[in-house]
């Protein structure tokens, strides 16, 4: 089951939203990821978070007191991190983000290590980039469609070893020799279309929107 979260910061249009949220099982907001998701017009699950970020707290009114999980603003874990446990407890094997984008430096560094841990978001969607976490999955071929020469930048995750392949890239990761705080930055889909197939390690993707 896809779980989908809302998170505070930049997010995708409502339209996006709307549509990303399409074949989702369950969704859920932390905090102020409560407002994107109304503005799409959809009213999580579950709402978790310390609230603190929440433009006006009547919003919760609606919900029902046991689906709203409050915790206090001196806490051990970040929202983000509250929303992706309590979607992986109810279920969910896979999980996407929504928002995150813009804001803090240091929020953007905490939900990109997310994707360095054991059990990461398979997508994460802010306002400007669709970032995509790829694991070796018996070299399945993935494919992706954008506009012509859309910009694509990969980086590499976990402890390795890394490989990667690619079809339609301006600049095919095959030949690449990936290592620990490298990456590739500002390639291009060159017709739109391209494919990726990991052949070891784990990569994020990551697409202009």
């Amino acid at each position: 089951m896809r779980g989908i979260a809302f998170i505070g910061g930049e997010g995708p249009s409502p339209e996006i939203c709307r549509a990303l949220v399409k074949d989702a099982g369950l969704i859920a907001a932390a905090d102020s990821g409560l407002i994107a998701a109304e503005e799409a017009g959809l009213c999580p699950a579950w709402i978790t978070g310390d609230m603190d970020s929440l433009d006006n707290p009547a919003r919760l009114e609606k919900y029902p007191a046991a689906r709203v999980i409050r915790h206090p603003h001196d806490k051990d874990y970040t929202d983000t991190e509250l929303v992706l446990k309590l979607l992986w407890d109810q279920g969910c094997d896979e999980v996407w983000l929504i928002g995150g984008g813009g804001g803090r430096l240091d929020h953007l560094l905490a939900i990109r290590g997310l994707f360095e841990r054991e059990n990461p978001p398979a997508r994460w969607i802010s306002a400007r980039e669709d970032c995509f976490c790829l694991d070796y999955s018996g070299a399945a071929v993935r494919e992706f469609t954008r506009e012509p020469k859309a910009r694509v930048s990969v980086f590499p995750l976990g402890n390795g070893p890394w490989e990667i392949s690619s079809r339609g890239l301006k600049w095919p990761l095959d030949p690449v020799s990936w290592n620990r705080g490298f990456a590739g930055i500002s390639n291009e889909a060159v017709s739109g279309g391209f494919s990726v197939s990991v052949r070891s390690g784990r990569f994020l993707l990551i697409l202009e929107i």
